[in-house]
């Protein structure tokens, strides 16, 4: 089955649309293209409304100072479309894919099992981290599958399925004053996407701070 289509708008309507959104503007940062993916067989066909893609627009949209293009997604469980509509995103160039949804214990939970069948590379430590992230908030947190791969020039990235729990593994833990305590795994994507020959992403650094080591050169703009 392929991937669905594109169509206008900021929001993806349920039943495997695609949405292409721009958001910020910055004409000083390099602009990048990035997928978002909310995988829920009810919120897809219209049972409720999806708050998966809303929530990773929106926290991107914080944590960066690049002007996005949005490229989203809301698919059902069905780990065909997953592993399709994640190798479009990457055809069409985007830096990076965030999912969010799937990766429980539950028979219908494919996306980890999907993500990998389209894989060059795993990124285990994206996994490990979040769930040590979200062990501070629930024990179930074991029972989260999430992993993390390239392909290609891609980072795809799985996420939770609770808005909440996607902010708090991407910006990790915090102090009463703000100060960081554990780092999110947003903290390693642009050191990671420089690696793979992406664009150069600058974060807020009040939101996530990103982390890349001294040795790293910013590549000149052509």
């Amino acid at each position: 089955m392929s991937a669905a289509g594109p169509s206008q708008g900021a929001k993806a309507p349920s039943g495997g649309s695609a949405a292409h959104a721009v958001a910020s503007v910055g004409a000083s940062f390099e602009p990048v293209r990035i997928g978002i993916v909310s995988i829920s067989d009810r919120a897809s066909s219209g049972v409720y409304e999806d708050k998966g893609l809303p929530a990773l627009q929106e926290w991107l949209g914080r944590a960066l100072h690049n002007p996005i293009q949005f490229e989203a997604r809301l698919i059902a469980d069905e780990q065909t479309t997953i592993e399709d509509t994640l190798i479009a995103l990457t055809d069409a160039g985007c830096a990076l894919v965030l999912t969010t949804g799937g990766t429980g214990p539950a028979l219908r939970d494919v996306t980890p099992e999907a993500t990998l069948a389209v894989a060059d590379k795993e990124m285990p430590g994206f996994g490990e981290q979040m769930r040590a992230i979200s062990l501070h908030f629930v024990p179930t947190a074991i029972l989260s599958r999430q992993v993390a791969v390239i392909r290609k020039q891609t980072l795809i990235i799985n996420l939770p399925g609770q808005p909440k729990a996607i902010a708090e593994t991407l910006e990790g833990l915090k102090d009463a004053d703000g100060k960081q305590i554990v780092p999110g795994i947003f903290a390693a994507v642009p050191y990671c996407v420089d690696l793979i020959g992406g664009p150069y992403l600058e974060t807020v650094d009040a939101v996530c701070k990103g982390f890349r080591p001294k040795s790293a050169v910013r590549p000149a703009r052509g």
